[in-house]
């Protein structure tokens, strides 16, 4: 102990002062103790690979401490360290105690245990390792080793600069070359030196005889094709003065067809055709060997100088493809890649400027000094440091026993205690095996001796190596193997597979196993031999981002990497590293995501007041770039409660809509299912947010909106844009009309946009709506449209806007430019494909003005009632002008039916005397039915406007159930004139109106049921009266022939069936009576039963039958009869059925007219025609016909028979049910 730690505190008369002192003193004393143990915790480590630990590990680590270990590679490499044993204090965000990594991308803090096994890679040459530790609760702390890994041969380059003893660079045995009749060769070269003779590759076959050469000798430049030498010098004599090499990396292609026999050269972006016919018809055997700038007997004739990226296709291309080859287009045979070659470690050397590399910059570090460190380590560092600062070599060699000693083959910090490493490596040796004797030896034999041998090899060793798996085969060998066995009888390529298990922190470099391996290496029983021994580590499971944002490290084989969700980082994503015992080679299996799916319970229910927390929770769990289908449809579901249950304001709807942006991102195949609800979304985002000013907009990375204020009384039109300055920036808005070079959409409104809203409308009308998406995966159109812009939406309030005089002008940038420029301007059809959304050419079309660059859309929408029952299914196709004239008369018809018909009924509600008797009572419903059908039609498109799915499936149905209503009812008086004519006497049921109510209302209403709960997506939003030049409008109605044919054509078509019948029927009465006497004359007959036709004609709706003749070139006129007598089938009953009607006039003229035109209360109004029942004659029903309708003007003979004829009793009630005899007032 030092002269320090002898001092006393002596305590006396209990002072508490000098007790505090004494401790301030033992204190001072035990400081030096604790530096020695966490000295040298600061470092610059530049060895190829090496180990560090926390200070006093295993013991406990002290307080306060601040430790950093910078760790360089040189260019060209990355850091990849691995935790090995890892303990520190727990706690939340690691505020505490904890490790810091700064990988050259992120920092990444690791406390508790969490980091035990872990291994990290760095993005560059430089990684950054802190230790910080607080006052209170110490841990045992870490134990870490590090190396350099090269990066993928993309990053390397090969070096020959020695021409004698060169190591063999040539593609790997594993690799099949197949038979070739064309080839395409490329490689980038340079050198320095200028020789006149070198070969460049050789590939030669199983017999070690040349097949291909390409070669200088002296002046001349050849490819040997099959011992046919093949001048193609001329490409470099006439362009290059003989030289095909200079000191600059240049790009050297050469392809070869049998067939023709041509071959082509390329270099410095220039190619020539040479012509060789003598190699024509000849063929390349396959798996040869392929070497590049073999060791010549001369080294004055070997190549030297650096290669880089070797790519060998089995297909020629022509000289501009060579020009224009980018440097990462993949070799379908070879490519220049680590799994391709057998390449020595020793020629290979990173290059940060090479033409594929990806580039690891150095960046300068600032050194920590101990200054830095914490209060518990704020001495010097001591002269006997432990911390490594020499590479890590380990032999057989090796002392164990030098404990806190620096060694040239091991350092191990020893201060305090030992820690020992988890799993092991595995290496691939590969050796020859020859057979001395007759060479009859049989393989399985052989396979036994060389696993008795390599197993005795490792005994008796410092270290612990086993025997995994031994492979035995013949064939395949490359060039060098075969020279060094060409005077053997017999020889086998064996390959195994070592494991070595890393203790005492050791470990065993590849080179050590090689080299016992050799020393081993001798005859090994019957006649067997072993030679050219080579030990590699069997390549790690690389560095790997799969899926997006999961970065899986540097793994060996056999481990298993835990990363935490994105969504949920309480959970964990795995994979582990295989290896594959057939080709000695590891890969990573398919990542396990299945706990970082989102669930639905993990979101709380959304309010008012939690709206804004539950988007900022959506918006972390978006970020995760792989999401699911499910996952999606999770998000969007939250976030479209989100924009319905709460007021948007600018922040929140900022986030939603990032939210979305983010979801954007996902695979196209994710966002397949939803599409819809993502663009409802948007647009009820865009409909209720907040904001103060003339314009508001949110930008992302993948979507922006638009809103602009607007004033229907002062407005002058919109202008909409939208930019990025540099393509992946955030997307710009602007409303302020100046044009923009970087522009990607614009949408431009017309002044006259709103110039045709009725007062009401317009004053609804507040704001126009624009959304720009960049990334299109929410418009995938099952049909294969090949969509080549990006997508612009708008939209003005809540309005239905149609037939404009002047169209929306909409210009789109194409995502690429288009050399075969053909633009169609399409739309997003909600309605096709069954509603899942689809593009629809049709309503839109392409300005001439449009390029290659972009296209100019202009758009416009128009509908007509004979969308209703267009059995031909034409009616979408009918030219623009005759869609106009459609749509002209189908509203101006559906208004007056329906006012019309409001008339009727409220005629025969107003007056009790006319509603006495059946037909009138059926009169009524049919009425009501027509009425509701025309004023639904009229507001339909209105309604569907507002894009809301619920009210257009509301809106469907009623329409729907209306059509097939009025269509029950017309069949309902077919029924009634059957019974009333055919059946007259003997005839009694009761409840007659009810049982008629009941099938005239409830049978359409089953039906509309049963769509209904099979799928209510067959009510969906669909486009109408669409053409290439004037676009459509929406309509809510039917999706699907097969429900539109079932429920209404076929239920139409019975009904109309079943109504001809009884008009033909009707027809016949009439037609009877005409050879009676009659006291009229024969025009009078004539108009009479004219009128009576024409009554019955509207009645039965005879004239929805022209849609079964809406077929072929008299489509068009069977549908303006169409148009014109269905839209005013209301106006026609009114007419002959109440207007015309002798009762109802003196109803009219009783309580509506004054003056001369009034009829006194004591009318002959009880007029009955007799009193004797009798059967109805050819004048009564002439008389019934012309007379008008349903409903008398005479009292019906109900009266005569009540009191004359027991069939028309009442029931037990005592209730006379009875029905009307053909009387004046049937018709």
């Amino acid at each position: 102990m030092s002269h320090k730690a002898r001092l006393r505190c002596v305590y006396r008369g209990g002072s508490y002062w000098r007790s505090i002192c004494c401790l301030a003193v033992f204190t001072s004393c035990l400081c030096p103790t604790a530096v020695l143990c966490c000295s040298s915790c600061t470092e610059t480590l530049t060895g190829l690979s090496g180990q560090f630990t926390s200070p006093c590990y295993p013991t406990d680590y002290f307080p306060n401490l601040t430790c950093m270990w910078t760790i360089l590679a040189p260019p060209g490499f990355i850091i990849q360290l691995t935790f090995h044993d890892f303990e520190l204090e727990e706690a939340q965000g690691c505020q505490y105690d904890f490790v810091a990594i700064q990988n050259g991308a992120e920092n990444i803090k690791f406390c508790g245990v969490t980091a035990k096994g872990h291994t990290l890679n760095s993005t560059t040459n430089e990684m950054v390792v802190t230790f910080k530790t607080d006052f209170s609760i110490q841990k045992k702390g870490f134990s870490a080793s590090y190396r350099q890994v090269a990066v993928s041969l993309r990053n390397q380059k090969v070096v020959l600069d020695k021409p004698s003893h060169r190591q063999v660079v040539s593609v790997s045995p594993s690799v099949p070359i197949p038979d070739l009749e064309q080839f395409t060769v490329c490689l980038e070269a340079k050198s320095s030196t200028v020789k006149k003779s070198w070969v460049l590759l050789s590939y030669v076959d199983s017999n070690n005889l040349p097949l291909i050469a390409f070669s200088s000798q002296g002046d001349d430049i050849v490819l040997a094709i099959s011992n046919v030498d093949c001048d193609v010098s001329q490409l470099w004599k006439d362009n290059f003065s003989g030289e095909a090499f200079t000191n600059d990396w240049e790009q050297l292609c050469v392809t070869w067809d049998s067939a023709s026999g041509d071959i082509i050269t390329q270099n410095r972006n220039i190619y020539q055709v040479n012509r060789c016919s003598a190699s024509r018809g000849k063929s390349i055997a396959a798996q040869g060997s392929l070497t590049l700038a073999p060791e010549q007997n001369k080294s004055s004739k070997t190549f030297t100088g650096q290669l880089y990226n070797f790519r060998l296709w089995d297909f020629n291309m022509s000289g501009q493809m060579l020009v224009d080859l980018p440097c990462d287009e993949v070799g379908n045979v070879v490519d220049w890649e680590n799994s391709f070659w057998d390449i020595p470690v020793s020629t290979l050397e990173a290059d940060s400027d090479l033409s594929c590399a990806s580039g690891l910059p150095t960046t300068t570090t600032v050194r920590p000094t101990c200054s830095s460190l914490g209060s518990g380590c704020h001495a010097t560092t001591p002269v006997n440091s432990n911390t490594l600062t020499t590479n890590l070599h380990v032999t057989n060699s090796v002392d164990l026993s030098t404990h806190g000693q620096q060694n040239n083959t091991v350092s191990q910090n020893t201060s305090c205690n030992g820690s020992s490493y988890e799993g092991g490596i595995f290496y691939r040796t590969q050796f020859l095996v020859y057979d001395q004797s007759s060479g009859n030896t049989d393989t399985n034999l052989i396979k036994q001796r060389v696993l008795t041998w390599l197993t005795r090899s490792f005994q008796n060793w410092n270290y612990t190596v086993y025997v995994e798996s031994v492979s035995i085969f013949k064939g395949n060998l490359t060039s060098a193997h075969r020279i060094a066995a060409r005077s053997l009888q017999k020889s086998y390529n064996c390959l195994a597979i070592l494991y070595y298990n890393i203790t005492k922190n050791i470990y065993l470099e590849e080179q050590v196993v090689q080299k016992r391996l050799i020393n081993k290496s001798s005859v090994i029983g019957n006649n067997l031999s072993i030679n050219s021994i080579h030990v590699q580590p069997i390549v790690n499971c690389s560095l790997e981002e799969n899926p997006p944002q999961y970065t899986w490290t540097t793994t060996r084989p056999r481990i298993t990497l835990l990363l935490p969700c994105l969504t949920n980082p309480s959970q964990f994503a795995s994979r582990k590293c295989f290896l594959n015992t057939e080709n000695y080679t590891s890969y990573w299996e398919s990542p396990n995501m299945s706990n970082c799916s989102i669930n639905a319970s993990d979101f709380p229910e959304v309010s008012a007041e939690n709206a804004a927390e539950v988007a900022s929770q959506l918006l972390d769990y978006s970020a995760d770039k792989n999401l699911t289908r499910e996952d999606v449809g999770k998000l969007l579901n939250t976030l479209n409660q989100i924009v319905i249950m709460t007021n948007i304001s600018v922040n929140l709807g900022s986030t939603v809509l990032t939210v979305l942006s983010n979801i954007l991102s996902s695979s196209d195949t994710v966002l397949t299912t939803s599409s819809q609800l993502a663009l409802r979304t948007v647009d009820t985002l865009m409909a209720k947010i907040i904001f103060d000013g003339p314009s508001v907009n949110i930008s992302t990375l993948n979507l922006a909106i638009g809103i602009s204020a607007i004033d229907a009384q002062t407005y002058n039109g919109t202008s909409f844009r939208v930019g990025s300055q540099n393509g992946e920036s955030e997307l710009e808005v602007t409303f302020d009309g100046k044009a923009r070079t970087d522009s990607l959409a614009e949408v431009e409104l017309p002044p006259g946009v709103l110039e045709k809203l009725i007062e009401q409308e317009a004053s609804a009308v507040s704001r126009a709506q624009f959304a720009f998406f960049k990334r299109t995966g929410l418009f995938q159109d099952p049909q294969g449209f090949d969509l080549q812009s990006f997508v612009v939406a708008s939209s003005v309030g809540n309005i239905a806007i149609t037939n404009l005089s002047e169209p929306v002008r909409i210009r789109i940038s194409h995502r690429n430019p288009q050399k075969v420029f053909k633009p169609i301007c399409a739309f997003w059809d909600f309605t096709l494909n069954n509603g899942s959304g689809g593009w629809n050419s049709q309503g839109c079309w392409a300005d001439t003005r449009s390029n290659a660059n972009e296209t100019i859309c202009l758009c416009n929408h128009l509908t007509h009632f004979g969308i209703l029952l267009d059995i031909s299914g034409t009616a979408q196709k009918i030219d623009a002008v005759n869609t106009k004239i459609l749509t002209f008369i189908t509203h101006i018809g559906c208004g007056i039916s329906a006012i019309f018909s409001a008339t009727t009924l409220l005629t025969y509600v107003a007056f009790e005397k006319l509603r006495r008797d059946y037909p009138s009572k059926i009169l009524m419903n049919l009425s009501t039915s027509l009425f509701f059908l025309n004023f639904i039609f009229l507001i339909n498109g209105w309604l569907a406007s507002f894009n809301i799915a619920g009210l257009c499936i509301a809106v469907a149905v009623l329409l729907h159930f209306f059509l097939l209503a009025s269509f029950t009812w017309m069949g309902l008086e077919a029924v009634h004139m059957y019974i009333a004519l055919v059946k007259v006497f003997n005839t009694y049921i009761r409840k007659y109106m009810l049982k008629f109510c009941i099938i005239g209302w409830g049978l359409p209403a089953l039906v509309v049921i049963i769509v209904l709960s099979i799928d209510r997506k067959f009510y969906v939003v669909q486009l109408y009266g669409k053409d290439d030049i004037d676009g459509g409008s929406e309509f809510c109605w039917i999706k699907g022939e097969v429900v539109f044919y079932v429920t209404c054509v076929c239920y139409f078509a019975i009904l109309f069936l079943m109504n001809i019948s009884m008009f033909v029927v009707v027809l016949i009465q009439i037609c009877g009576r005409n050879g009676k006497k009659s006291n009229r004359k024969l025009r009078e007959e004539i108009l009479r039963n004219l009128r009576s036709v024409t009554s019955l004609t509207f009645l039965l709706g005879m004239t929805w039958g022209f849609a079964f003749f809406a077929w072929g070139p008299v489509n068009l006129s069977f549908m303006y009869l169409f148009a014109i007598f269905n839209s005013m089938q209301g106006f026609f009953i009114f007419v002959f059925h109440c207007a015309l009607k002798e009762n109802v006039q003196k109803q009219w003229r009783r309580y509506l007219c004054c003056g001369r035109f009034r009829l006194p209360e004591n009318s002959d109004w009880s007029r009955t025609i007799t009193n004797t029942t009798k059967k109805v004659s050819s004048e009564n029903l002439g008389k019934s016909l012309s007379s008008s309708s349903i409903g008398s003007n005479s009292t019906s003979w109900t009266s005569k028979f009540k009191s004359g004829s027991s069939l028309f009793k009442s029931s037990t009630k005592g209730e006379a049910q009875e029905l009307s005899l053909f009387n004046p007032g049937l018709f």
